[in-house]
């Protein structure tokens, strides 16, 4: 296995690890969830929920070693999903920088909001759904 193979697949491990500790914080303790939960979203107790169990999900199928499609799948659920929740992400921001305190402050909300694009891409790479840029010519 070359170089790039491994660590698109210890990236991949990692990615699937982030996202499994994620549904299952949504599962276990919901309320920092709905604490940041736009208004406009209808039902958002069920919403949280249905969220971690997607990330569960995608976070097995793209785990997984043994079905390539499965794993493709996974990795465009997630990076759906990641996009998906991007408005919340914004949503806390505002609501952070509205506190007297700052809340969490620029330094966890810049490199947060940076990052989304950044596992929608990794989520399709390490899936296989994409090669680009890293592709050869």
């Amino acid at each position: 296995m070359g170089t790039g193979r491994v660590i698109r697949a210890g990236l991949r491990w990692l990615l699937a690890l982030f996202y499994a500790l994620a549904g299952y914080m949504h599962l276990a303790d919901p309320a920092p969830f709905l604490a940041i939960m736009p208004g406009w979203v209808p039902a958002p107790e069920a919403v949280i929920w249905w969220t971690g169990i997607a990330e569960l999900l995608g976070a097995v199928a793209l785990a997984q070693p043994f079905s390539q499609p499965l794993r493709h799948a996974g990795a465009m659920g997630l990076a759906l999903y990641a996009i998906c929740v991007f408005p919340a992400n914004i949503h806390h921001f505002a609501l952070d920088m509205a506190r007297p305190d700052g809340g969490w402050g620029l330094g966890y909300h810049l490199p947060r909001m940076v990052a989304q694009p950044l596992l929608v891409w990794l989520a399709l790479w390490t899936g296989g759904a994409t090669d680009w840029p890293l592709r050869r010519r």
